[in-house]
């Protein structure tokens, strides 16, 4: 079939990351950041309420792959803990402090946070030629900051961010919905990613065609799931495509 669109996964795919999510560090900076906010915890009280409560979230989602939401955990940590300072905040302050507490944390945690070599070369070879999207699964609060940071968000419409609808990849629906906005079928598009249950196994579900990206991330085996082409650096993309 003919290529007339291209998808990609992020992380692990386009972008080197590395995060320690339950880094000491993170939780001492909200945990300081929560003292001129009303609220006295621990660093080791923060870490085990965040934890607690994104558990307690996906547990009740009705999805089968459920995505948690970054900003509603941090909001509910806080009206657990609320004392009566926190409440007599502006109004306006109130309202923005779960997403300042989310990005504060990612910010913290964050180790590593570069592209993989020759990805912008190969983005501006394709974006001539190709409608180019995002299927990836992350936070908006984090995933669209970070695709400015490395200076590749110009190159994709539409960005699929599973934190946008509470469920993540393999979901064939976060494909089509990359599919919908480039307004291509899936026979005639292609999805680049890194991991071979949520990206080759989750795109192929939609009958895109796939290219497994096998880099330092991801799953790499899934039950005789295979791709149609695999790459281990993204300039091999380049003649698969007939470029």
């Amino acid at each position: 079939m003919e290529i007339q669109a291209i998808a990609f996964d992020v992380n692990g795919t386009l972008v080197q990351i590395l995060t320690e999510d339950a880094a000491d560090a993170a939780f001492r900076a909200v945990g300081h950041l929560l003292t001129y906010q009303g609220v006295d915890l621990r660093r080791h009280q923060v870490r085990d309420l965040y934890f607690h409560l994104l558990k307690e979230q996906k547990r009740h989602s009705p999805e089968r792959y459920p995505e948690f939401d970054a900003v509603a955990v941090w909001r509910s940590l806080l009206e657990a803990t609320a004392t009566d300072y926190t409440r007599a905040l502006p109004a306006e302050k109130q309202a923005q402090l779960p997403l300042l507490l989310a990005e504060t944390y990612r910010g913290v945690t964050r180790r590593r946070l570069r592209l993989f070599p020759h990805a912008r070369t190969v983005l501006d070879t394709l974006h001539s030629r190709f409608p180019l999207s995002i299927v990836t699964d992350a936070q908006s609060t984090y995933a669209r900051g970070e695709l400015h940071k490395v200076g590749i968000a110009e190159y994709f419409s539409p960005i699929v961010v599973s934190g946008d609808h509470g469920f993540r990849k393999p979901d064939p629906r976060l494909f089509q919905m990359a599919l919908d906005g480039m307004g291509v079928a899936a026979e005639n598009a292609l999805y680049v990613g890194s991991d071979m249950y949520r990206d080759i196994h989750g795109a192929r579900q939609v009958r895109m065609q796939t290219v497994m990206f096998d880099s330092d991330q991801g799953v790499k085996d899934h039950e005789g799931t295979k791709a149609d082409h695999t790459i281990t650096d993204l300039r091999q993309l380049l003649p698969i495509l007939g470029l």
